[in-house]
């Protein structure tokens, strides 16, 4: 019970962190997003893989913080914020596209959470379908190192 309690504290913060990062560096306010939402992917992929025992609050704490972040992560890409950045330059060459994908995998976080997975089976297709945006959007707009 102290593991959900503490999770989902460090959700409500990091979204908290990020508000007061974002008056700085839109690339330091996106990467932090995106590491949020990579720590809510791996958290429910623990649990889809069984690695890790189902818990309904880790699932929803983890589908809110994609949820959420998705939402603020394409108005982070200004013009001028593509140095110093794993971000391809396409993305502001397709901002229209860039943020239909980032819409899809909002719409999609929002499904999951509004029908809770309720098992480890549920977590995993739910992950399918989430963990398949976030690829086509790193294949179009992420850059490689």
């Amino acid at each position: 019970m102290k593991l959900k309690m503490i999770l989902t504290a460090l959700v409500i913060a990091g979204c908290g962190v990020s508000a007061v990062i974002a008056a700085d560096d839109p690339v330091k306010v996106r990467e932090g997003l995106m590491k949020q939402i990579g720590g809510s992917m791996g958290a429910l992929a623990g649990i889809a893989k069984g690695e890790k025992p189902y818990d309904a609050e880790i699932v929803k704490a983890s589908l809110t913080t994609i949820s959420t972040n998705v939402k603020a992560f394409p108005d982070q890409f200004p013009a001028g914020s593509e140095a110093n950045s794993e971000a391809s330059p396409k993305i502001w060459d397709n901002m229209d596209d860039f943020k239909a994908k980032a819409a899809k995998l909002g719409a999609d976080a929002d499904v999951a959470l509004a029908q809770l997975p309720a098992d480890q089976a549920g977590v995993g297709a739910a992950l399918g379908i989430i963990g398949k945006n976030c690829g086509d959007c790193h294949q179009a707009y992420r850059v490689k190192k």
